[in-house]
């Protein structure tokens, strides 16, 4: 059973793993650093908990406290109880949700060990340049809600376990297997070498309709998709088999990159699932 421990004092030490988590550059360094991540309100706790993450501890105002009894109960890690007034002092901002937890990392698997799962049908998505996290925490939901098996990340993606990237995909970074792959873009041929098809997402007039495709090409394929501003890069381009594009309205050219991520996921699922 966790200790259940009354904080009046923001400059606590025993609370430094939630200090300053408005501080963007600070956490990002921070938190992959210390191997720890910050998970924020019931839902998105109780996932990384049933995902297997261990517990450091929680912070928790008082009428949370009841809420997340049996968590309480069943872990081992301290619970800091605190009025919200000491949890804004404490991470920079009102906690509307009433619960935070600090969750220890775990060592990311390599690419190869996702490459080499699977049959067939399997679908992976390959995230180049996604630098803003809530983008990258929608497009994880999209991938978990849309039979998305694996997702691999250029070096300079974004941290899925940074906060508003757990927050926006409710948890779903804890339940799509992710790897970085080290060297952009030569680790493609990698992904090639495993027998699947890559598809790059663009909106080029050069690029085949998605609804156009033999479905058949969606089997065994890795959907690449580009950042937010500049999509896809000429390197990652030019290493893909296929080029396919989301039939646009006239005179619009793009979607935001996480609505376009859903769009290609629903759109290359098995039609067996449809």
């Amino acid at each position: 059973m966790a200790d259940l421990i009354t904080v009046d004092d923001p400059d606590d030490p025993r609370l430094r793993d939630y200090t300053g988590l408005t501080d963007v550059e600070l956490r990002r360094r921070r938190e992959p650093e210390e191997g720890l991540f910050i998970a924020e309100g019931e839902k998105v706790i109780r996932r990384a908990k049933d995902a297997g993450f261990e517990m450091r501890s929680m912070l928790l105002s008082a009428k949370w406290v009841d809420v997340m009894r049996d968590v309480i109960d069943e872990l081992p890690a301290p619970v800091y109880a605190v009025t919200p007034e000491v949890a804004e002092r404490v991470t920079g901002y009102h906690v509307h949700r009433g619960a935070l937890a600090s969750m220890q990392r775990k060592p990311l698997p390599e690419p190869a060990e996702l490459l080499a799962e699977g049959g067939s049908g399997r679908r992976i998505a390959v995230f180049e340049g996604f630098v803003d996290h809530a983008n990258l925490g929608a497009a994880f939901r999209s991938a978990a809600a849309l039979g998305i098996s694996a997702i691999l990340l250029s070096p300079d993606c974004a941290d899925p376990l940074y906060r508003r990237a757990i927050k926006v995909s409710m948890g779903s970074v804890f339940s799509v297997p992710y790897a970085r792959l080290a060297d952009w873009p030569a680790d493609l041929e990698k992904v090639r070498a495993a027998g699947y098809r890559i598809l790059a997402m663009t909106p080029s007039p050069q690029a085949a309709s998605l609804d156009q495709v033999p479905p058949e090409r969606f089997e065994r394929c890795a959907i690449m998709l580009g950042s937010e501003g500049h999509g896809l890069s000429t390197h990652a381009l030019r290493a893909a088999d296929e080029w396919v594009r989301i039939p646009m309205a006239e005179g619009i050219d793009s979607l935001n990159v996480a609505a376009a991520s859903a769009v290609a996921f629903y759109a290359t699922r098995p039609h067996r699932q449809a």
